[in-house]
């Protein structure tokens, strides 16, 4: 990839809330800037300053190490002061409202907030009451654009593009923020999208976003470039959406003989944490001329960097 200097239009938004919306050159821009960050982050110096003096909040409503030391890490490569506020230790957890925790962050006057909650739409609720960017870490079941962008990212660089590559995002479509986040972004960059999954795990109507609906994984892999598993999101169910866990990896979870049916060099994506043996088989896992899990997290830094980034930069150039 170019390490020149990307120079874009400042991004036409206030906040990252989700990948709905947004245009193909503003999903590029953050990609390309984000490719900047991933050589950065290799070097021995990892630091910039260019947050200088910003405060970054990240509230997290809903358990998530591995999204919260991301935006950690990234806000602090970037120089940022950066809160964690824990929502089991505040009043949040003593029936303060949205409303009310947005007048307190609001009074703390920070630059930056990055949002998880349990609820689709708290998120989008808190930015219009607070006078800061807010990115949406994931939110109920509506959208974790972060994710989305990370996965575009680990594709492009691997892929060298996003358009006209088939993508099969499978297992627990129904529950899946990262999917609806990943069907927006693929479509909106040209790629053709399969989900794959028991009719328990399918959203109803999902074709309406663009997606071609299988439920076999043999027939669905069939000449697939990408195949994205996703968590069986079991703390969301509530009745039986599948027999057993073994019978569900008997279906569904992702073994060589499975793969065999995608392209020879078909790439493996997985958000994580990953059920080994449940959605995916450990030795697939595990294999890295197949898997690109361990990259997916390497890039989810460099991604928040450049959204941290995109998001202050009319505030920076203000002063």
């Amino acid at each position: 990839m170019s390490s020149k200097e990307v120079s874009p239009p400042l991004f036409n938004h206030d906040h990252l809330l989700g990948i709905e919306g947004l245009k193909e050159t503003e999903i590029t821009q953050i990609l390309d800037l984000a490719d900047q960050y991933v050589e950065q982050n290799r070097q021995t110096n990892k630091k910039k300053d260019l947050l200088s003096g910003l405060t970054q909040i990240n509230l997290f409503f809903e358990n998530s190490t591995r999204t919260r030391m991301s935006f950690e890490l990234a806000g602090k490569r970037l120089g940022a002061d950066v809160i964690n506020m824990s929502t089991s230790s505040s009043s949040i957890k003593k029936g303060e409202t949205l409303i009310d925790t947005a007048s307190t962050l609001n009074a703390m006057r920070p630059d930056l907030l990055v949002v998880r909650h349990g609820s689709s739409g708290a998120v989008k609720l808190l930015s219009r009451k607070v006078d800061c960017a807010v990115l949406n870490a994931g939110d109920g079941k509506h959208e974790h654009p972060t994710q989305a962008l990370l996965d575009a990212l680990t594709i492009r660089r691997r892929k060298g593009r996003l358009a006209r590559l088939t993508v099969a995002i499978c297992g627990d479509v129904l529950h899946s923020r990262v999917a609806r986040s990943n069907i927006h972004l693929l479509n909106i960059m040209g790629a053709r999208v399969r989900v794959i999954g028991p009719p328990t795990l399918i959203p109803s109507g999902v074709e309406k976003m663009g997606v071609e609906v299988f439920y076999d994984m043999e027939e669905g892999l069939k000449d697939c470039d990408i195949i994205m598993m996703l968590r069986l999101q079991t703390e969301r169910m509530h009745g039986g959406y599948f027999p057993t866990v073994s019978e569900y990896f008997s279906l569904y979870g992702l073994d060589y003989d499975k793969l065999s049916h995608a392209k020879e060099d078909a790439l493996i994506l997985h958000p994580g944490p990953m059920n080994r043996g449940v959605e995916i088989d450990a030795a697939v896992a595990d294999d890295l001329t197949r898997s690109a899990i361990q990259e997916q997290v390497e890039m989810g830094v460099a991604v928040r960097m450049a959204c941290l980034d995109i998001l202050t930069q009319t505030k920076r150039e203000n002063g």
